[in-house]
């Protein structure tokens, strides 16, 4: 059943075409990503599918009787509202409801019983079937996964990523039929995006999203969209299927370019060569040639963004903190914590938000002071700080002047040097975004001048707060690349546990209270460790609830009844398969697995894990009165 189709869209800022002539459906059921770069219309082409805005051409046809949610990425409320109002006046369905039930009950109080007790009695049943009356206890349930705790604190005392979560909330208590989400990961911490995860692939929401978050796209979505050169190209599959089919068809295009290419060169010796009287065959030959024209020039190989910096020289004193702590209040944030830093460490920081990452990286930098204990940093270490709000560039700056500022010529290698605009052609600005005003920018591109202004100092100590919200996947790889061969230090913090698990292999674990703990691995070991050390909690808790029976409790058992037997040998039959599986799950996660086949085997593990407690230890109790 198609839900959405997409026909013929066009649009337009200016002279800036930004959609052209885009055609796709939707079909009930489907989960999809769309993918591309930063820039080239996807938060447009939801806003014209959500009604936020409209084509210059062609039409979005929904079908009838569909609810639709939208999660927009910058989200709007009246500040002067509380959580509790924001989230149930973006709920229309349950607004309908509630409003039609009080102007009914209205209605009947005034003794117009006229056609309203039919009408009472429809909205009440309506609001059976909608699950209304236990609204609040829902709404209750959401706001508290996504942290949101005080239902009367005022929208205009919230952050930013407060008010994405308050957004989120509203659309998912909704329970749209279709919902579309830009960006629906960022300022979410590690354990809301893994709930999310289960909430929305779960579901039967049909899904369109825009997200960075390769674990998420793969662990929600059914298909990938593609907007690539004003085009929409489908997949049905996984990221790991986008990328390989991705390549395939930009290999075969162009391999088609340079066939249409060779033909245009003997096409073009041919026209040169005929007269000026041409014939009706002659003609239809030139018309064919201005095709193979058309296509020889039509699609050229893109330059792929390139990130390459010379970093300064390291010296072997790096950075030190010694038994450093800081506190707000009475908020323990980091206690007595030391650690000294080694050359070529990539350290990832996780963490719920309000126990202190960002702090940390605030007192490594020198922004706050600490409140005991010292941090020492070595002579030669320049950092290189990207944060959360460092979005510092002047909206009526040119874009190449937000670089000729930092520096007109960059050396990228000893004997290599670059100019403003040639370094900005390697970020993917092109000569003629060069010259935009940073606020023509899309979030996406400010995010990406933003990472170029940081490394242009050329640091050998790498900060990174949440680097990959609004990066495009393209940049995220490109960026990945680099980090991979940085031969300086690295720090990152991020809920993007893809870029996580490739880039880190070290965990600072904020565990609050002060508490900070050292993994040795990446996001994904940590994740692991975590879920093992709570089964083996979860079961030393059970056991210990076990009640101790004494003699006088029960009269003593003498043999087992027939059903018992059954038990038992049901038992003795089912517990080495048990035990070989878990033999097998425990090699398999020594593997090197996808990320969605490691979550399962870790998963299964811990339910089999569970059920060899259990019928082991009943096992134990019938085997007392076994001959």
């Amino acid at each position: 059943m198609n839900y959405l189709l997409v026909e013929n869209v066009t649009k337009s800022f200016g002279i800036k075409e930004v959609l052209i002539n885009l055609t796709f459906g939707i079909e009930k059921g489907q989960k999809v990503a769309l993918v591309a770069r930063n820039g080239t219309g996807k938060t447009t082409l939801l806003n014209i599918i959500s009604g936020k805005d409209s084509p210059n051409e062609g039409k979005v046809v929904m079908r009838n009787g569909i609810r639709l949610g939208f999660l927009e990425q910058d989200p709007v409320f009246d500040k002067t509202n509380t959580v509790w109002e924001a989230v149930f006046a973006k709920n229309s369905r349950l607004t309908r409801l509630f409003d039609e039930y009080t102007a009914s009950v209205k209605a009947m109080d005034e003794n117009k019983t006229q056609g309203n007790e039919e009408r009472l009695n429809n909205v009440l049943h309506e609001m059976d079937v909608q699950g209304a009356w236990n609204v609040e206890s829902r709404i209750d349930q959401v706001l508290g996964k996504l942290k949101i705790f005080d239902k009367e604190q005022k929208i205009g005392e919230l952050s930013g990523g407060q008010l994405k979560r308050v957004a989120l909330a509203a659309v998912l208590i909704d329970e749209p039929d279709m919902l579309i989400m830009d960006e629906p990961t960022n300022h979410l911490d590690i354990d809301m995006i893994e709930w999310l995860e289960d909430y929305l692939s779960g579901s039967n929401m049909t899904l369109l999203m825009v997200t960075h978050d390769r674990y998420f796209l793969d662990n929600v979505c059914t298909d990938v969209y593609e907007l690539d050169n004003q085009k929409i190209y489908q997949y049905h599959g996984d990221y790991a299927y986008f990328l390989e089919k991705k390549s395939e068809r930009e290999a075969a295009s162009l391999s088609e370019v340079e066939k249409a290419k060779n033909l245009y060169v003997r096409e073009l010796d041919w026209i040169r060569r005929q007269p000026k009287a041409r014939t009706t065959k002659s003609k239809s030959r030139i018309d064919a040639f201005d095709d193979v024209k058309e296509k020889a020039f039509s699609l050229h190989k893109k330059k792929e963004m390139e990130i390459n910096m010379r970093m300064k020289h390291m010296g072997n004193k790096i950075l030190e903190l010694i038994n450093v702590s800081k506190s707000f209040g009475d908020k323990k944030l980091i206690e007595k914590f030391t650690y000294s830093f080694r050359k070529g460490e990539r350290i990832g920081i996780v963490g719920n938000n309000g126990t202190g990452k960002s702090t940390l990286l605030n007192l490594i930098t020198g922004k706050l002071p600490v409140d005991m204990g010292k941090v020492v940093v070595g002579e030669t270490i320049e950092f290189g700080n990207y944060n959360q709000e460092g979005i510092t560039l002047k909206e009526d700056k040119r874009v190449i002047e937000v670089i000729k500022d930092i520096a007109e010529v960059i050396e990228v290698d000893k004997s290599a040097r670059v100019t403003a605009a040639q370094m900005l052609q390697r970020f993917d600005f092109s000569p003629d975004m060069q010259y935009n005003f940073v606020s023509k920018l899309s979030g996406g591109e400010k995010r990406r001048l933003y990472l170029l202004t940081v490394l242009l100092r050329n640091p050998n100590f790498l900060i990174l707060d949440e680097p990959t919200n609004d990066l495009d996947i393209i940049t995220l790889n490109k960026l990945e690349d680099y980090l991979l061969n940085f031969q300086g230090c690295i720090i990152i913090v991020s809920h993007d546990r893809y870029f996580m698990d490739k880039i880190v292999d070290q965990i600072f674990v904020f565990e609050g209270n002060g508490k900070v703990d050292i993994f040795g691995g990446n996001y994904t070991e940590y994740r692991l460790k975590k879920y093992l050390e709570e089964a083996d909690a979860k079961t030393a808790l059970k056991e210990d609830k076990s009640p101790v029976k004494t003699e006088t409790d029960t009269k003593p058992k003498i043999k087992l009844s027939y059903k018992e037997r059954l038990e038992f040998e049901q038992l003795e039959k089912e517990l080495p398969l048990l035990e070989e599986e878990k033999k097998m799950l425990n090699e398999k996660l020594l593997t090197s697995l996808p990320h969605d086949e490691l979550m399962k085997a870790i998963d299964r593990l811990a339910e089999v894990s569970s059920l060899l407690d259990t019928k082991t230890d009943r096992w134990l109790v019938l085997s007392e009165f076994t001959p």
